[in-house]
C-alpha cells in the first residue's frame, strides 16, 4: 500500500497548450494491459532533459540524448514492460525503430521523436508490436490525456503519479502539469524512473537545460528507494512556449517563482515515488543541516536512506539509534570531505526527539520516546552535523517483507 498518496484526479490535471497524450494496449509484455503512449508536441516546443548516469545506460537513453543535441523535438513515445537496456546492438537498433514508426505516423522527422522504455532489462524489445500500437494511440491523442499517460507508463507501481497547478506569474496564466513512475530500482543520478513536466511559458532553450538540471537536483535526485540507479532513468522538461509568460534569461523577472513552480511539481512526483517505493509501509524524510556544503548533506541524507539496517527498523518502528549513528559515519564513501567529521558535534533527532549529542544517546532520550516517534506512517528525521550551514534533503520508505515478495516474482 502507498504512504498517504491518493491516485490522480483526471479533473485535476490541466491540459498544457501544444501537448496531446494518448495511450494503448500494445502488448509489450503482457496481454490485456496500458503500456504504450504518444506525446504529440506543437512546432517550436523545447524539450530538455537529464538521465541516468548508470554505465549499463538504455538503448532509448543513448538514442534520446543524441536526439536532445540536433533536433527539434515533436514527439515522445514511451512503452512499459520491457526496458530495453542491456540489449546491445539490437536494442539500438529497436530504438531508432521506434523513432522511425512514430515520426511516420506524425509525419515528422526520425530524429525528432524521443523514445523511453521502462521494465525488464536485458530483454528484447518487440519493436512491431510497438509500431503496430502507435496507430491507435495516434487517434487516441487528446490534450486531457494526462491521466490515462500516468498509468500507461506504470510498472511494479501501485498508484499512478501525477501532479498539475496552474497559476499567475507575470501577470500571465502558467499551466504545468507532470507524471512520472517509479517505484522500485529507484535512486536517480541523473546531472527504473521516468518523469515528464510540461509547462505553457516561453522558454528559451538554454534556459530550460539549465532548470531542468537544478529541478531535477531538488527532487528526483532527493528521493531513493533501494539504493539501484536504473539503467533507464530520465526526467524530461518540456516548454510548449503556447502562455505570454516569457522567460528567456537567468534575469528574467519573475523567473524564481515560475522555477518555484516547476520545482513544486517534480517534487510532489519524486515524493509520490517513495511513497509509492516497493512493498512501502512509511515514507521517511531525511533533513540534514550544520554541512559544509549542500552534497555533503545529501550524501549522509543518502547514507542514512540506503541503509538497509536503518530501513528495516523503520519497518520494525524499533528506534536502533545505532543503525543511524552508523550510516552516518559511512557516509564518508559518498563524500571523502567527510572523514574529518567530529561525531561529537552531531545531533540527531527522530521528528522533535533529540536522539542523540555528544557522540552518543542523548541524556534526555528515553527509549519510549524514540519507539513512539517511529510508529506513525510518515517520519522525519533530522542530523545537524555542526560543521556549517548547508542542507541537503533526501525523501525514502522503509524496507518491509513484501519488497523482497515484489523484486523476487518480478518477472514471472
Amino acid at each position: 500500500m502507498p504512504v498517504n498518496l491518493n491516485p490522480p484526479v483526471a479533473a485535476n490535471l490541466h491540459p498544457v497548450a501544444g501537448v496531446r497524450l494518448g495511450v494503448t494496449e500494445a502488448g509489450i509484455r503482457k496481454a490485456n494491459r496500458r503500456d504504450l503512449t504518444l506525446i504529440e508536441l506543437a512546432p517550436g516546443s523545447h524539450v530538455a532533459g537529464v538521465f541516468t548516469q548508470n554505465r549499463f545506460c538504455a538503448a532509448p537513453v543513448q538514442v534520446c540524448k543524441q536526439h536532445l543535441a540536433t533536433a527539434e523535438i515533436r514527439a515522445l513515445v514511451i512503452n512499459t514492460g520491457i526496458a530495453n537496456a542491456g540489449t546491445g546492438e539490437p536494442g539500438m537498433q529497436a530504438a531508432r525503430q521506434t523513432c522511425q514508426a512514430a515520426a511516420r505516423i506524425l509525419d515528422v522527422r526520425a530524429d525528432q521523436v524521443l523514445p523511453f522504455s521502462t521494465g525488464v532489462i536485458m530483454e528484447p524489445l518487440p519493436v512491431e508490436r510497438l509500431a503496430a500500437g502507435l496507430p491507435a494511440c495516434q487517434s487516441a491523442l487528446k490534450a486531457d490525456g494526462w491521466y490515462d499517460a500516468a498509468h500507461a507508463i506504470m510498472t511494479t507501481d501501485t498508484v499512478a503519479k501525477a501532479a498539475s497547478v496552474q497559476v499567475t506569474i507575470a501577470g500571465q496564466p502558467v499551466t504545468i502539469t507532470g507524471i512520472a513512475k517509479g517505484a522500485g530500482m529507484i535512486k536517480p543520478n541523473m546531472a527504473t524512473m521516468l518523469g515528464f513536466v510540461a509547462t505553457d511559458a516561453i522558454v528559451s532553450q538554454p534556459m530550460l537545460e539549465r532548470l531542468v538540471k537544478e529541478v531535477a537536483d531538488e527532487s528526483f535526485n532527493c528521493v531513493t528507494v533501494d539504493g539501484d540507479t536504473s539503467t533507464n532513468d530520465s526526467f524530461i522538461l518540456i516548454a510548449t512556449g503556447k502562455s505570454r509568460a516569457r522567460f528567456e534569461a537567468i534575469d528574467a523577472p519573475y523567473w524564481a517563482e515560475f522555477k518555484a513552480a516547476v520545482t513544486g511539481v517534480a517534487r510532489l512526483l519524486a515524493q509520490a515515488i517513495a511513497r509509492d517505493g516497493e512493498g512501502a509501509t512509511k515514507f521517511i524524510e531525511i533533513n540534514v543541516g550544520g554541512a559544509h556544503t549542500k552534497d555533503e548533506a545529501k550524501a549522509v541524507g543518502y547514507a542514512i536512506a540506503h541503509s538497509p539496517l536503518v530501513k528495516t527498523a523503520f519497518f520494525a518502528s524499533d528506534p536502533n539509534l545505532g543503525r543511524i549513528l552508523g550510516a552516518i559515519g559511512n557516509a564518508w564513501g559518498n563524500d571523502p570531505g567527510l572523514r574529518d567529521m567530529d561525531v561529537a558535534k552531531v545531533k540527531v533527532w527522530l521528528g522533535d526527539i533529540l536522539v542523540s549529542e555528544n557522540g552518543g544517546r542523548a541524556a534526555s532520550y528515553k527509549e519510549e520516546d524514540g519507539a513512539a516517534a517511529m510508529k506513525p506512517a510518515e517520519i522525519v528525521v533530522r542530523v545537524d552535523l555542526g560543521r556549517g550551514t548547508a542542507q541537503g534533503k533526501v525523501w525514502t520508505c522503509d524496507f518491509s517483507y513484501d519488497y523482497v515478495k515484489i523484486n523476487a516474482d518480478y518477472r514471472s
